[in-house]
């Protein structure tokens, strides 16, 4: 008999994400509302920087090699339309799918979540410059997920999306556009 199963161990019990709310979760990871992902929480930036000039445009400004984020997104604070210079990668972690809008291609939809027999993927490589939107879908009304990216972010490198020039350029997906972030009822 091992200690985990004997009656002096104690089972402590676990709380997990189908137990908890939006607010609460927020609240254990600190996470602070931002201008384009919901609420969010910086959780890496490398110490190791790269030098001015040591890459090039339009990434010769110094700035860390790598950096991270939580984020949460829930009906009332999507992720908003925009783009980052940098490559980055959605990586799902708790409550529901996120439908991701990426304008390339001549537009996609991608869903970042749990099912994978549904075909959710559960890291999605947004390439650099690519402008993009996402809501949150399903029942808990809410999604969090983490981003990476390389190099580091920096604030020059985030740009908000105009909803009428992306929708000339992207027409078949035009409506999204004009739609998203509204949360799917």
């Amino acid at each position: 008999m091992t200690a985990a199963t004997t009656s002096e161990t104690p089972v402590m019990p676990v709380t997990t994400a189908t137990d908890m709310t939006a607010d609460e979760v927020r609240a254990l990871l600190n996470l602070e509302p931002n201008a384009t992902c919901g609420f969010v929480r910086e959780t890496y930036v490398a110490k190791q920087k790269l030098a001015a000039g040591a890459l090039p445009a339009p990434f010769e400004a110094e700035r860390p090699i790598g950096s991270a984020l939580y984020f949460m997104v829930t009906p009332s604070a999507p992720v908003k339309l925009h783009r980052i210079r940098n490559d980055q990668l959605y990586h799902y972690y708790l409550g529901d799918p996120l439908e991701v809008l990426l304008l390339r291609n001549g537009g996609e939809h991608v869903i970042v979540g749990p099912d994978l027999k549904a075909g959710h993927r559960v890291q999605l490589l947004i390439p650099g410059n690519t402008f993009h939107t996402a809501r949150v879908i399903g029942t808990k009304r809410w999604f969090l997920g983490a981003s990476t990216e390389w190099p580091g972010v920096i604030p020059a490198d985030v740009e908000l999306g105009k909803p009428d020039v992306l929708t000339a350029e992207f027409p078949k997906v035009g409506g999204d556009v004009r739609s998203f972030p509204e949360p799917v009822k």
